[in-house]
This record gives structure tokens, sequence and C-alpha cells, in this order.
């Protein structure tokens, strides 16, 4: 597995496409923070460039390096990640602004997969996180079910395939319901 991994951190670093394992289902990675990679991407998977993507990081450290968050913010990402959730929180001005669909702001995952947070660590900076599909196509759970293209995939077998809850931090809403989705209402309920 050390290979793979090395690999796709390799494919990674020449504005190449990776399919990798999260504790959902498979994602579509490159370099959050390149154009270049970025353009690919959108390419690859017939995106509308108005339609935001969303980053996934390794660590609270990487994630204050390309948000801005307040006090209530960080207190339920440090409750609900890293696990099946993304915040959507104010963007740094390094996030190209095509990932944020114009608003200036970032939906962020911290994914609860070994395999995922030791590519974007060893990669040290975010990585896009957007299921490894053809925009609006199932999201796919085993790689056979992956049908846009990419340079390296790595295969985790069968994955849970719940989607992530998708959680609007500055405007405290519930934008996708998903995994642990009665914890996050109740806990967005009682936030300020």
């Amino acid at each position: 597995m050390r290979l793979k991994i090395d690999e796709a951190v390799r494919v990674l670093r020449r504005d190449g496409i990776i399919v990798y394992p999260t504790e959902t289902v498979y994602g579509l990675g490159c370099d959050a923070l390149s154009d270049e990679a970025v353009s690919r991407l959108y390419e690859a998977k017939c995106r509308p460039l108005s339609k935001p993507v969303s980053i996934a990081v390794s660590d609270m450290e990487m994630l204050h390096a390309v948000a801005i968050i307040d006090e209530a913010e960080e207190k339920f990402i440090k409750r609900f990640l890293p696990g099946p959730v993304t915040v959507i929180v104010r963007a740094k001005k390094c996030i190209p602004p095509v990932l944020t669909g114009g608003t200036g702001l970032i939906g962020i995952r911290m994914p609860d997969n070994d395999i995922a947070i030791e590519i974007i660590e060893k990669f040290g900076s975010p990585i896009t996180s957007t299921s490894a599909n053809l925009s609006g196509d199932i999201s796919p759970v085993t790689v056979s079910q992956v049908n846009v293209i990419y340079d390296h995939i790595i295969d985790s077998g069968t994955l849970p395939g719940n989607p992530s809850t998708v959680v609007d931090l500055v405007n405290r809403k519930i934008v996708r319901a998903g995994a642990q989705i009665e914890e996050v209402a109740s806990f967005i309920a009682e936030m300020d």
C-alpha cells in the first residue's frame, strides 16, 4: 500500500488526478491549490464551473491555512472531524475561486480514512474532495463504478456509500443530509 500512496503523491505533485478511498465513497483528488490541476478535475467530471468542489485536509493546522473560522465553527469542526461531514466555511485567498463557485466559501472534509489522510499528509497540502464520477452520476463505492479519467487509483474494496452531511457553518444550516445527521442537526441548533 505504501507504494500506491507514494505514487498518488507523485501524481498530485505533477498536477495529476487520483482516485482515493474515504469513509463514504471514492473521491477524486488533485492539488486543490493548483489552477491547472483543478481545471483538469472539472474537465474530467464534466462539472459546470459554477458548481463548487470541496477540499480535504489532514488536520486542523492545514484547515486553518486555507479557511477563516470563528470559535463556534472550530468547536463544531473539532466535534465532527475527522468524519463523514463536510463543513462550509470562509475560504482564504489561497483557494482558487473556481472551487468556491464564486461564493468565497469552501467545503472542507477531513476524511476518517487512514489512506486518504496519509496521502494528504505526505502531499503536504489540501486535495480536492469530490466523488469520482461524472457530474450527476452515482457516487462510486467500488473502483469499477469510477467513470472519470484519472492518473492513479487506490482500490480499497467496497466502501460504505453513505454520503457526507454538508453543513454551512457560516449560515448555520444543513445543506445536505447524510451520515451523522441527527447529531449534526442537534449541534447546529445549539450553536451561538
